[in-house]
């Protein structure tokens, strides 16, 4: 497996001939990751996993400067899977000091994380997009827990014209059902014990659904049990799938999704439905 840093290694590296697969991340590699790689090698005759962690999708209140760096081990994961190359750039070669430019996926980022992560989807965008650029992909792996992110890089996809076939891997979970994610290490013991009821409260609100309780019942009902097991809810919604707008009566394609703080950790996932 190699390791490049540069553009211009990566250029140097990339075969016209091959078939590419493409896994983004920010590192601090779990199994959900592992999954991704694992999934890309069934689509194309070369891996490469990027390790970056992006500055610009994170608040001025957010935790880059504590987002944790684990290069080394990461490397070693990947190399165990397969992975051919890991590109592993520095801040400076992603975004020149001179750089004006960021991309906007508008209607698909305004809800949701979009409403309450202030530029976050900009800097998600912004970035993948540079690396689709960089990489020249045929096809790019990303984990269904970030629907939201997912339904934005196939928008910024398809509005671009990039040649590029966009993969979603279901969302990894540990056995208690929560969703594996890079920050469930920032979970206290006790915190750790009561995050898996995210999950259960999204389950049962697919059951309420299924049910023919209403949406706003449903939601409201979520909050309430959120809430009550000590979660700090940013929102609980039923969306349409398709395009991520508020789902009504009429709609069949949905997904449930949720955010919530537990002590300083915010945790997200989603449960699919269709009726």
């Amino acid at each position: 497996m190699q390791i490049l840093h540069t553009i211009s290694d990566i250029r140097a590296w990339r075969n016209a001939n091959k078939r590419v697969a493409f896994v983004p991340t920010m590192g601090n590699l779990h199994a959900g990751h592992l999954q991704l790689v694992r999934e890309a090698k069934k689509h194309a005759d070369q891996v490469i996993v990027s390790i970056f962690v992006n500055p610009t999708q994170f608040s001025i209140h957010e935790d880059l400067a504590n987002y944790p760096r684990t290069e080394s081990r990461d490397c070693e994961l990947l190399a165990a899977e397969g992975c051919d190359v890991v590109f592993l750039p520095s801040v400076e070669t992603i975004y020149a000091p001179t750089a004006q430019t960021t991309v906007t996926v508008s209607a698909v980022s305004q809800n949701y994380c979009g409403a309450s992560r202030t530029g976050h989807f900009d800097g998600v965008a912004t970035v993948v997009c540079k690396l689709f650029n960089i990489v020249q992909p045929n096809v790019a792996v990303f984990g269904l827990k970030d629907f939201q992110q997912f339904v934005v890089i196939q928008t910024l996809v398809r509005d671009l014209h990039l040649p590029i076939e966009i993969i979603g891997v279901p969302t990894v979970r540990e056995i208690d059902g929560l969703a594996m994610s890079s920050r469930n290490g920032y979970l206290s013991e006790r915190e750790r014990i009561c995050a898996p009821k995210i999950y259960h409260i999204l389950q049962h609100a697919r059951d309420n659904l299924i049910t023919g309780k209403t949406i706003v019942d449903v939601e409201t009902c979520a909050i309430s049990a959120l809430t009550h097991a000590g979660f700090d809810v940013d929102y609980f919604n039923v969306a349409r799938r398709s395009d991520l707008q508020f789902a009504t009566l009429n709609d069949k394609e949905l997904i449930i999704l949720v955010a919530a703080k537990l002590g300083k950790t915010r945790l997200i996932d989603n449960l699919w439905l269709d009726r």
